[in-house]
């Protein structure tokens, strides 16, 4: 996810929310929900909406589910099939996070350890500046003041075969101007999770694709979920295309798009059922120890304000918080309720840029499933 979409959906995308972990209750209480297929079809008539998917899981089990809109662009290709897999985008991130930090649980990285130490080709080869102040953890709350490499204008959406390893989207933003001191501000940047996917595979000597499969992907039960790295690796199994404007404005299926850019920041091809599922175990502190887990749920200092936990959505009741990604094409969404119980994924495939579409409208299908009747 580039730079200026991060900001429009930092609203949306409240990865840094504190955490409130309750004892599940039982089925005699189970949450309300309203109905899928209705919100996904008010979802399908947004501008610039081509088709969406959603899924409602509540313990665990699925609750409702519908399809709305098109697979293709003017009405085509029939809806897209329940259940298919979609981009999810920097919800990518937290994923990344989860490993990272259990790296650091078991001893074998530091949260307080500089970035020249563990990846020493960044600061031989003058990749990064400053690389011997950035910290660990100043990459996983994007507080190293590292720029995003999306910003560089050198990476085309329209370029869908060329490989880009990670250090060269690293090396692409040495010539741009930090955004502030190590530790001294928040900045959303890709490239901070870049390095922490380079991180990954330096300490483990796999590839983050097999890390996160090790790790989150099989432990979970994430059957149908996949990161791909390399062009031309793109969506297994029917799914909904998604388009982007041109230099002249014409809507262009970019479904293959590239997967160089995607990598630990934002790649992670996923379905509403395996992205429930890692909301539901993260939620409820089964991935990591709270004080690990606070690393990426506690915002910096002087990050965006966000509104309190659960409070965004539903005046608060029931108490809801989201990450979300969006990219060419496409925003993907997971909302979940405070003590894991409920969550609710949707997907969305776009017609105009994700730069210009509002986070309300994936906000305002969450309020209906939510909160009914509110």
């Amino acid at each position: 996810m580039n730079s200026t979409t991060a900001a429009r959906t930092a609203g949306l995308a409240c990865v840094m929310l504190a955490l409130s972990i309750a004892t599940p209750a039982t089925a005699a209480d189970r949450p309300q929900t309203g109905n899928v297929q209705e919100a996904l079809n008010a979802l399908a008539k947004t501008t610039g909406v081509v088709g969406a998917i959603g899924e409602v899981y509540v313990d665990g089990k699925r609750v409702g589910q519908g399809s709305a809109g098109s697979r293709l662009l003017d009405g085509k290709g029939g809806k897209i099939p329940v259940g298919s897999r979609y981009r999810v985008g920097s919800q990518t991130k937290q994923m990344t996070a989860v490993v990272l930090l259990q790296l650091v649980k078991e001893g074998k990285l530091g949260l307080d350890d500089k970035l020249s130490a563990v990846l020493p080709q960044v600061a031989q080869q003058d990749l990064v500046e400053r690389a011997d102040e950035i910290t660990v953890r100043q990459l996983l709350r994007h507080t190293s003041g590292i720029p995003d490499f999306f910003t560089t204008g050198l990476f085309d959406n329209f370029d869908f075969t060329t490989y880009h390893p990670p250090i060269e989207l690293v090396k692409a933003t040495r010539g741009l101007p930090r955004t502030g001191a190590p530790g001294e501000k928040f900045t959303y940047s890709n490239t901070n999770y870049v390095l922490l996917g380079m991180i990954i595979e330096k300490v483990t000597g796999h590839t983050v694709p097999a890390e996160l499969t090790r790790r989150v992907f099989a432990p979970l039960g994430m059957s149908h979920t996949y990161l791909p790295t390399k062009p031309p690796m793109g969506i297994k199994g029917p799914h909904g295309h998604g388009y982007y404007p041109d230099a002249q404005g014409k809507p262009r299926d970019v479904d293959r798009q590239n997967a160089s850019f995607g990598y630990a920041a934002g790649g992670v091809i996923s379905t509403a059922r395996d992205a429930s599922a890692f909301r539901r175990a993260f939620v409820q502190g089964k991935l990591l120890p709270a004080s690990l887990q606070k690393v990426i749920t506690d915002p910096p200092e002087d990050a965006p304000p966000q509104p309190a936990p659960g409070s965004r959505l539903c005046g608060g009741e029931p108490p809801v918080q989201a990450i979300a990604g969006s990219g060419p094409g496409f925003v993907a969404a997971t909302f979940t309720s405070l003590d894991g119980r409920l969550q609710f994924a949707v997907s969305a495939t776009l017609s105009m840029s994700n730069m210009d579409f509002s986070p309300a409208a994936i906000d305002q299908t969450a309020k209906a499933v939510f909160c009914p009747g509110k």
